[in-house]
């Protein structure tokens, strides 16, 4: 589809900075460019700690897609704001673990999209890995196009890794969750963290990132976290630091960072 990619391509604009780009940076990927990486650094000399949030919520999707492969059995799984491909994505930790695994990619971003039609594949025959070009603030329609992917009959994971964070507003950012979750059947689970309003450096960071032209990201309080899991079962060990939850035992101590995460399972 190379016109379709042209067009995507248009919609790259370098010089402004933007999220998954900027992630990317402090993830040590390559796909970037100059006025992200000029934003990380603002937000990083402020706050250093956001470099270590970017690899513990590399580590905290490890676990909970692990878990929900695993222990709770789940085999259809929609990430909702998948941000730049990177090591250890959904698609293969799932299939890795139960290879019939289905997952569906969604994406607004233009460079996003060229990447990862490039690199998302399945990992096992068995498998399916799609990806939709769709925006979660009309969750109507990712869930329809989800349909053609996914059978909504059986439970689906829903996943918002540090997306929301991006929604100003809190009340439309539990809509966005609460319209996709509704539209699930009992037995779907809900996964989701985002920065968290839990120190001054990293509120502190989050002023530099929307001063340096980048979309803004604006924090929650532990108890805005809460409500996102309204009505939903928490699964043990409930709302916790990302760099945290499910932590292995043998695992080396690690400090606490100003991001919150769980999941939820819809009875």
């Amino acid at each position: 589809m190379p016109n379709e990619r042209l067009d995507l391509e248009a919609r790259i604009h370098p010089e402004i900075p933007h999220a998954a780009r900027i992630w990317n940076y402090w993830m040590g990927g390559k796909d970037n460019f100059e006025a992200d990486r000029a934003a990380g650094d603002a937000v990083a000399a402020v706050y250093p700690d956001i470099v270590r949030m970017a690899q513990q919520s590399r580590k905290f999707l490890t676990r909970a897609v692990s878990y929900l492969a695993g222990e709770a059995g789940i085999r259809q799984f929609l990430d909702i704001g998948t941000g730049l491909p990177t090591m250890q994505n959904t698609h293969e930790i799932a299939q890795r673990l139960a290879p019939d695994s289905r997952i569906v990619y969604v994406d607004n971003d233009p460079l996003v999209l060229v990447h990862a039609r490039a690199l998302l594949k399945n990992t096992t025959p068995e498998g399916v890995t799609a990806y939709l070009d769709g925006d979660y603030n009309e969750p109507e329609l990712i869930v329809e196009d989800a349909h053609n992917v996914l059978d909504f009959t059986k439970p689906i994971a829903v996943m918002f890794m540090g997306v929301l964070g991006y929604v100003e507003d809190h009340q439309a950012a539990r809509s966005i969750v609460d319209r996709v979750v509704g539209a699930l059947p009992s037995g779907s689970h809900l996964v989701l963290w985002d920065g968290t309003a839990t120190g001054d450096a990293v509120a502190e960071g989050s002023e530099k990132l929307a001063e340096s032209g980048a979309v803004p990201y604006h924090l929650r309080s532990l108890a805005e976290m809460g409500e996102f899991f309204t009505g939903l079962e928490l699964v043990e060990p409930g709302l916790a630091p990302i760099s945290h939850w499910r932590l292995e035992e043998d695992a080396e101590e690690v400090t606490p960072i100003d991001a919150h995460g769980a999941i939820g399972r819809k009875p």
